[in-house]
């Protein structure tokens, strides 16, 4: 397939099942990391792999017990909504955390004062980029994701439950697993009013 198609492949699955070699889906994701651009060639986005029992600990508890106490007082409907996604989330294979390494990014801030407030922003890309790479590397073994952001509500719990540096900042969550049921249609905008070429 062309890059192209493959960024095409890549979609938002949400059934998601533990039919995969999550092995290769880590390393696929490991490799996809490592090959992707960073400012400086910082490679400033370290990553925290959770499967089995770790997967549900993520979901069930971390995520589970954050959400019930900031939604405490939303209808009950709501939570009922929320719980079942969760519940999808939990049934993947396994989660991807993706980290910004604050250290690295300060360490350029220094190095480099003329760009010193523009790193920030270079690290956000940075994660980005890797977390749409791996996503999309992951399409192209017939693995399916979704990227989630339950940060900052799950950094303390997720720091102090896998001994995260203190320099790491949580971005991302890229949930993957085998493919239960395809992504639905997805409307592309029209170009006019989103493109424009100068010549």
């Amino acid at each position: 397939m062309t890059f192209l198609e493959n960024l095409e492949k890549r979609r938002s699955i949400y059934t998601l099942g533990k039919n995969v070699d999550t092995d290769k889906a880590i390393e696929t994701i490991k490799q996809a990391v490592r090959l992707s651009p960073t400012a400086f060639n910082s490679q400033s986005t370290p990553v925290l792999f959770l499967t089995g029992a770790a997967q549900d600990k993520l979901w069930d508890e971390i995520v589970t017990n954050e959400l019930q106490a900031v939604m405490k007082d939303t209808p009950a409907d709501a939570w009922e909504a929320t719980k079942a996604r969760i519940a999808g989330f939990k049934a993947a294979a396994g989660t991807a955390l993706f980290f910004e390494d604050q250290d690295v990014v300060k360490g350029l801030q220094e190095q480099f004062a003329l760009y010193a407030d523009a790193f920030p922003f270079f690290s956000e890309q940075a994660s980005g980029i890797s977390s749409v790479n791996a996503w999309t590397a992951l399409s192209d073994i017939n693995v399916g994701a979704n990227l989630q952001h339950y940060n900052p509500l799950i950094d303390a719990k997720v720091a102090s439950e896998w001994n995260i540096p203190a320099s790491w900042t949580l971005r991302s969550q890229l949930v993957f697993g085998s493919i239960e049921a395809p992504a639905g249609d997805k409307e592309i905008r029209e170009d006019q009013g989103r493109f424009i070429e100068a010549k």
